[in-house]
């Protein structure tokens, strides 16, 4: 993946009246790169997106591509294809047909259309569904027709609006694969529009999390989860329990718990976060951990290779998540209503001071 800007956002300001949906946002996409927009509905994404596809023009920004400015260029003029949640294929023409449809209107020579189409069908594995109508196939099937018809074009930058949301879980799950395989193959930059985290940590090689119309942070998935610069990513990405707290010194005074380490300095109010994974759930006290707390089990969540197990710990108003194997030692025959100990290193907690 190379690290050279294809498009450059700088300083968009979307207004709709007196309502501000974009707060200068300014980010960076870079040729060849897997980039997704996650945020909750609301968050201004699709409406970036849109500026992006040549849909709706900022009330103040640039868009440059490749360092032109694009801002007031129409849709069709721009480098970019944008493809919609909904798919809008054409009901009355087959696969192949829906495919070359672009390049048609494009008034390209027969022979190029042919070459392109064959090999974008075979690409996204739809050779032999060519002739069959949209109704004749699955949604899976259904959104690699609509991917196709945008990836013949040959765009610089596909636009991907909550792609996958039609699909149920388990053919989602498959497509978010398939997504990266042919953004791989291609080397084109894919930019994504997502509400839903799990996707994006799949899919993604660097995500922009939005709030409010503004961007909280930008990162690898990896550095959004593990190095969240506020509760709100925190909170987001993935799951996290919270302890409220004031901190002097590397440690937390917690209510109820009294001083939990981190390797991390702050002071005054924060929220001290630490992820279900790097809990360990015990029948006693293993002092190898610097935070050892003891409480009672209030639910245990089965989900098949590992459970999340909801602890009460003294002077919390929520229950603490650990996350274990399903299969781990000592918590199989773990039940509600037992005392445990949960145990972590202050290395494995993030305090967040906003």
């Amino acid at each position: 993946m190379s690290t050279t800007p294809v498009i450059q956002m700088k300083d968009i300001v979307l207004n709709y009246g007196a309502l501000t949906v974009l707060h200068g946002i300014s980010v960076d996409f870079n040729e060849g790169e897997f980039f997704a927009l996650l945020g909750p509905s609301g968050c201004g994404k699709t409406s970036l997106l849109r500026i992006m596809a040549g849909f709706a023009d900022p009330t103040s920004g640039q868009m440059l591509l490749d360092g032109k400015d694009l801002i007031g260029i129409p849709a069709r003029r721009r480098p970019v294809n944008m493809m919609f949640q909904s798919y809008a294929l054409f009901p009355h023409l087959s696969v192949e047909q829906n495919v070359r449809y672009g390049l048609e209107m494009a008034r390209l020579p027969a022979d190029e259309i042919r070459q392109r189409v064959g090999a974008i069908l075979e690409t996204t594995h739809l050779t032999d569904y060519a002739r069959r109508k949209p109704n004749q196939l699955s949604g899976g099937q259904r959104q690699r027709v609509a991917l196709a018809r945008a990836l013949v074009m040959r765009p610089r930058v596909l636009l991907l609006d909550e792609p996958l949301g039609a699909l149920d879980k388990k053919l989602r799950e498959v497509m978010q694969l398939e997504l990266k395989r042919l953004q791989h193959e291609m080397g084109i930059t894919f930019i994504i529009v997502t509400h839903d985290q799990e996707e994006a940590l799949v899919m993604a090689d660097r995500i922009a999390l939005m709030r409010a119309g503004q961007i909280e942070q930008i990162g690898t998935p990896a550095e959004l989860y593990e190095m969240p610069v506020s509760r709100f990513v925190a909170d987001f990405v993935g799951k996290t329990n919270f302890f409220e707290g004031v901190a002097s010194g590397g440690k937390v005074s917690v209510a109820g718990l009294g001083e939990l380490t981190s390797t991390l300095p702050a002071s005054g109010a924060v929220a001290y976060s630490i992820r279900p994974e790097r809990i360990c759930v015990a029948p006693a006290k293993n002092d190898a951990f610097e935070n050892c707390f003891q409480g009672v089990i209030e639910e245990v969540a089965y989900h098949g290779q590992d459970q999340h197990i909801l602890v009460r710990l003294a002077g919390q108003t929520e229950p603490t998540i650990a996350r274990v194997g399903a299969q781990q030692p000592g918590t199989r025959d773990i039940g509600v209503g037992a005392p445990v100990w949960l145990g972590w290193n202050g290395a494995d907690a993030r305090v967040l001071t906003r």
